[in-house]
């Protein structure tokens, strides 16, 4: 079901390059196939193409957490938490709070 849901995006994305929201389906369908280094490298794009959009950050930064970069999760996760606060989205904002707080407590000499 995971690789048909990859290749579905992943031609609709060939149609259109520029569409963000194909671009960010297809990262979730990778991520969901294991495929986390190419996920990744999609939701960077749909960031750097939306400041404000809020699901992709916290997403690569889940992706960092499990890959062992948590500083470059933290980035992510931080201004994730910044745009749910705006936007008033308030079980991202929780969910993000509990993550940063891990995060703080893991550091050395936290």
């Amino acid at each position: 079901m995971s690789a048909a849901r990859v290749d579905r995006f992943a031609a609709l994305l060939a149609k259109q390059p520029d569409n963000l929201m194909f671009r960010f389906s297809l990262a979730q369908a990778l991520e969901a196939a294991g495929r986390t280094t190419e996920a990744a490298t999609h939701y960077t794009v749909c960031i750097q193409g939306r400041a404000d959009w809020m699901l992709p950050r916290i997403l690569l930064g889940k992706i960092h957490l499990a890959q062992g970069q948590p500083d470059h999760a933290r980035a992510l996760l931080t201004e994730a938490l910044r745009l749910a606060v705006a936007q008033d989205h308030d079980d991202p904002a929780h969910e993000l709070r509990a993550l940063l707080a891990d995060l703080d407590g893991a550091a050395p000499g936290g």
